[in-house]
């Protein structure tokens, strides 16, 4: 049979049993010193392993959208010169978009699995096309049915970081930093 005792020094709950242990000693419930040690030790661990851990930050957020901007651009040049047909590139509220040209002369969105509009992943301030060595601004880069285009540089901005989409004009297009 076991009896709880209160009020020893400590103010823990100690159990003695009836029939006492030669010696007379109580067992008092509770943690001992190592245990909370352990205890410590190990939410510390964890504290400083979600605090470490690496965040996402502007620049590779804005990396990744460049890289895949580039291959887009490189997959609608193709597009465009197998088609035989103008394929237009042209950023919108929050993304970009593809456009075919109909055979009226208007711009319509293209319903392509691949080059269906788009949402930036990640926060992009600021978008800004002109031919490449030149300040002239355009709004939208065109691909045409030749492989020969004219060099054009779209600029993404996330805050203060800054990237830059460079076409060769020969179908090839490079991530750099301005």
């Amino acid at each position: 049979m076991q009896i709880l005792a209160r009020g020893n020094s400590t103010g823990d709950v100690c159990v003695t049993d009836a029939h006492r242990v030669p010696g007379g000693r109580q067992q008092c419930a509770g943690f001992t010193l190592i245990e909370m040690l352990v205890v410590l030790m190990i939410a510390g661990l964890l504290i400083a392993v979600v605090t470490l851990a690496p965040a996402r930050n502007r620049r590779t957020g804005l990396d990744e959208e460049a890289q895949r901007l580039a291959t887009m651009l490189e997959s609608a040049d193709d597009d465009a010169q197998i088609r035989s047909a103008s394929i237009a590139w042209q950023p919108i509220e929050g993304g970009y978009a593809f456009y075919e040209r109909t055979e009226s002369g208007a711009w319509r969105p293209l319903a392509d699995d691949l080059l269906k509009p788009y949402h930036w992943g990640t926060e992009v301030t600021g978008v800004a096309i002109h031919y490449t060595g030149s300040g002239d601004s355009i709004a939208r880069v065109v691909f045409g049915d030749e492989s020969i285009n004219v060099p054009v540089t779209v600029t993404l901005s996330s805050g203060d970081v800054r990237l830059q989409v460079v076409s060769s004009g020969v179908g090839n297009f490079a991530v750099q930093r301005p």
